[in-house]
């Protein structure tokens, strides 16, 4: 077996179906606020789309993805965020962002080379630092701070570490702390790795759930030297389509476009064109929004009214909640609350050298809005 496989701990949401199953055995009822996998029915029009688009003689996708679908990416792109992409250089479709994620160090990162380590805040959403170890790179993770609004600082990363680092991995806004980064912090973070000639790769999953300002996308402030990562897993109620997108320096992608021929390749033609629907249309995502606003409302509410601390959410639909006691969390789970803890966001290098404290955990806003109201009793007579 892999040595990297060996010694990672099991995937966090694996956990969590453990735990699901133990719980539905002893018939206590789930509100499951786990795992980031919304439960809004996909849109109608997106699934007529991939109906419409189901051939009759199937054909492998190819790695550069179908003209239609680059095309609307492209045209989305400008329209959001005010930036032209050339959809034939500077873009390539993905089967959802987390499989490109994974395998972008296995093209980039020469372990032979002095410059290969990875960089990403921690908490964090494991699969920058797999993709990393499986590509023979060092993963370094970064501890995010409170007093520093959970961003990361390479301002505050020693020179001889920035001289060796390949690729820096930035997700804002945040999974799983739900924090946002402003222009000026993308600026200045942009211009420590371009100093460094490291490669800034921007995860961009939750720019489309927001509650206030919109979101930025790293590709606003430069090209040279950037890549982003989207998907329309949580834009669009589409986690089980698997589509997303890669998008940048037009070296960087051609390179990558290359390469990923070895390993990966755009998703199914059909879903492909439903996917150049979803990106035609805003409507559902601002509808979405709302219920995302509403649940987390609902949340924000109750927490203050229990008086626990949050990372107030302007984004995504998660809540990063700070925990009370060591046995808060549990006690949670056990009731049938369904929460993330938040050692599950804790690199394996924390793990190792037994440094994996987290004193906060993550709730994902996936229950309805009447079973997000239900939990509150639930998890209010647990409180007490």
């Amino acid at each position: 077996m892999n040595r990297f496989i060996k010694e990672l701990k099991e995937y966090p949401m694996e956990e969590l179906n453990k735990i699901k199953a133990s719980l539905k055995e002893k018939n206590i009822k789930i509100y499951d606020f786990g795992t980031g996998d919304p439960r809004e029915p996909t849109p109608k029009f997106i699934i007529d789309a991939l109906k419409n688009s189901i051939p009759e003689i199937s054909q492998y996708p190819s790695v550069a993805g179908r003209k239609e679908l680059r095309d609307a990416i492209s045209v989305w792109f400008e329209k959001r965020f005010g930036v032209k992409l050339n959809p034939d250089k500077e873009i390539i479709p993905s089967a959802g962002s987390k499989e490109a994620i994974f395998h972008f160090p296995l093209v980039f990162i020469d372990e032979e080379e002095a410059k290969k380590r990875v960089i990403f805040g921690t908490p964090a959403y494991p699969v920058y630092e797999r993709g990393t170890l499986f590509a023979n790179g060092i993963p370094t993770p970064i501890k995010l701070k409170e007093e520093d609004k959970f961003l990361l600082r390479l301002d505050k990363v020693e020179k001889s570490i920035l001289e060796e680092t390949k690729i820096v991995w930035i997700n804002y806004p945040h999974n799983p702390t739900g924090a946002t980064a402003d222009k000026s912090y993308l600026e200045d973070i942009y211009h420590i790795c371009k100093e460094y000639n490291i490669i800034l790769c921007s995860d961009e999953c939750y720019t489309e759930i927001y509650f206030e300002e919109k979101p930025l996308s790293l590709l606003e402030i430069e090209k040279e030297n950037v890549v982003v990562f989207h998907s329309l897993s949580k834009r669009s109620g589409m986690t089980g389509y698997r589509s997303g997108f890669i998008a940048g320096d037009e070296k960087i992608i051609s390179e990558y476009k290359k390469q990923r021929a070895n390993f990966g390749v755009a998703s199914p033609d059909f879903i492909q064109l439903a996917a150049a629907k979803a990106w035609s249309d805003e409507e559902h995502v601002k509808e979405r929004n709302q219920i995302f606003k509403a649940k987390r409302d609902i949340m924000i509410e109750f927490l203050d009214k229990i008086g626990l601390q949050y990372l107030y959410p302007k984004a995504t639909f998660y809540i990063w909640i700070k925990s009370p006691s060591k046995d808060y969390v549990k006690n949670l789970i056990q009731n049938g609350i369904i929460v993330s803890i938040g050692e599950n966001f804790c690199s394996s290098t924390e793990v190792k050298e037994n440094i994996c404290q987290s004193e906060y955990f993550r709730i994902a806003l996936v229950p309805t809005i009447e079973e997000c109201k239900e939990a509150t009793k639930v998890w209010e007579k647990i409180h007490r």
